[in-house]
């Protein structure tokens, strides 16, 4: 007998061989049919762009044939946008809105020329220049010294809590969320480790805030950028209406952590302080400082935010002590090039399937009634995430009588709803990762127990202080 051979009387019950291939065929198939249905948007986006040459007598045909291709691309693209990839592609959010763009510029929905026109460059300059602020600030251990100095002076956990979370929402009110939680997770992790405590509901007090703090300015967050850029509501306007709104959530925030995380705040007594050791440069600090307060208060006196910011960003590059290389790596490209493709994708929609009846129809929902209008951005949100709400929101709110009111509560509750669920926003999924580098598991329940409730009363709050 051979090696490797079993004898018929030693050997066991034989076992019905099983197809190895089987699983995999199961788990593999959803991902050819997502993979067919973009070749199939593709063929149709190219059947779109040839039809003027094959029929050239049916202008009633190729206007279907664009305006079928519009929807198809506008719809798919928002649903990969909410899914946030293509299942069986390695594709992200960023590579769908730019291959959505793409498509509507080959369908003949726009024309190149159209699409540049409607890139929002102030939303884009605007952004870009709030990362390099915050890029520079962050570089220069502003941020470490501010951390290490609130953790140190705080005794007691509840103190700790009121503390992280007034940071958070305050940087977040006018530096960008996403870029605050980018740089405060890893240090509010980091230290509540040290100093023995559980550090999940500081991590959910960095997140929450962020959202809430967020709301008070045009530039708090990326969809306030934008309906910013959008609305040209003044920066003052913007933050006396929805600042007290922003200010109250933060109360809440701190609530609602606490309550649902009691064991952690009640009956402890006061922490052991730590110490931390952080790399710092002065210069570089007071600089970004001094930039950074120079910005703000320009954007007060009514000085355009995207020239602002985009000058004071540049202005930031001129040292010798930080590479320019380390601030673009800091820089959020994806997002700037996710915001530039669905722009063109909500513009060819607009141009091809935005028809007066649709306007009517959707005017029957009574969108200048502040709570429908809130509701519906709110759920929108959660939908298909908080930017490409706000864009799908656009056509609509230049019918509205009042168009500031209209602008003021979608940023509103478009920022609050984010709050609702981990995917609600960016600045949670930051939070969550960086969480979870160090071992710490922030779950879907964790958050939701504490962000549902708190989503529903701050919107419940900004739409009372809104209006009726």
């Amino acid at each position: 007998m051979r090696e490797g051979q079993t004898s018929p009387a030693t050997a066991g019950p034989r076992k019905k061989p099983q197809k190895a291939g089987a699983p995999a065929q199961r788990r593999r198939w959803p991902g050819v049919a997502v993979i067919a249905l973009v070749v199939l948007v593709v063929i149709l986006a190219l059947i779109a762009a040839v039809a003027p040459e094959l029929l050239p007598a049916s202008p009633r045909i190729d206007a279907d044939a664009r305006q079928l291709a519009a929807a198809v691309i506008f719809a798919t693209s928002y649903l990969a946008l909410a899914v946030g990839k293509i299942p069986g592609l390695s594709i992200d959010r960023a590579g769908v809105a730019l291959v959505g763009a793409g498509l509507m510029v080959a369908s003949g929905a726009l024309s190149l020329e159209d699409a540049y026109k409607a890139i929002d460059l102030d939303t884009i300059t605007l952004l870009l220049g709030m990362m390099i602020v915050v890029a520079s600030l962050r570089l220069s251990g502003f941020f470490a010294i501010a951390t290490t100095w609130v953790v140190e002076h705080a005794k007691r956990p509840v103190i700790l809590l009121v503390a992280v979370t007034a940071t958070s929402g305050i940087f977040s009110a006018f530096l960008v969320n996403d870029a605050i939680c980018l740089v405060l997770a890893p240090l509010v992790l980091e230290l509540t480790l040290r100093m023995g405590r559980k550090p999940v509901p500081y991590l959910l007090a960095v997140a929450m805030a962020s959202n809430v703090g967020s709301t008070a300015t045009i530039t708090g967050n990326p969809q306030n950028i934008m309906i910013g850029s959008l609305s040209q509501i003044p920066y003052t306007t913007f933050a006396l209406a929805l600042g007290p709104i922003a200010l109250v959530g933060l109360v809440i925030t701190v609530g609602l952590v606490g309550l649902f995380h009691r064991e952690e705040f009640v009956g402890s007594g006061p922490m052991t302080a730590v110490k931390v050791n952080i790399r710092v440069n002065r210069v570089l600090v007071a600089r970004a400082l001094v930039a950074t307060a120079l910005m703000v208060a320009l954007f007060f006196v009514g000085q355009p935010p995207a020239k602002v910011a985009i000058i004071v960003g540049g202005l930031l590059l001129l040292t010798r002590r930080v590479k320019s290389e380390r601030v673009y790596a800091e820089i959020d490209w994806s997002l700037l090039l996710m915001f530039a493709g669905l722009f063109i994708i909500v513009a060819g929609a607009q141009r091809a399937l935005l028809t007066p009846d649709l306007i009517a129809r959707v005017g029957h929902l009574h969108l200048d009634h502040i709570p429908v209008l809130s509701a519906l951005t709110a759920v929108l949100s959660n939908l298909v995430s908080n930017v490409p709400a706000v864009l799908m929101m656009k056509p609509f709110v230049q019918s509205l009588p009042d168009h500031a009111a209209a602008w003021l509560t979608i940023a509103m509750a478009s920022t609050l709803a984010g709050n609702f669920t981990i995917l609600g926003s960016i600045a949670n999924l930051i939070v969550v990762q960086k969480a979870a580098t160090r071992g710490v598991n922030i779950s879907f329940w964790d958050y939701f127990r504490v962000g549902a409730p708190l989503t529903i009363i701050t919107l419940v709050i900004g739409t009372l202080w809104m209006g009726p």
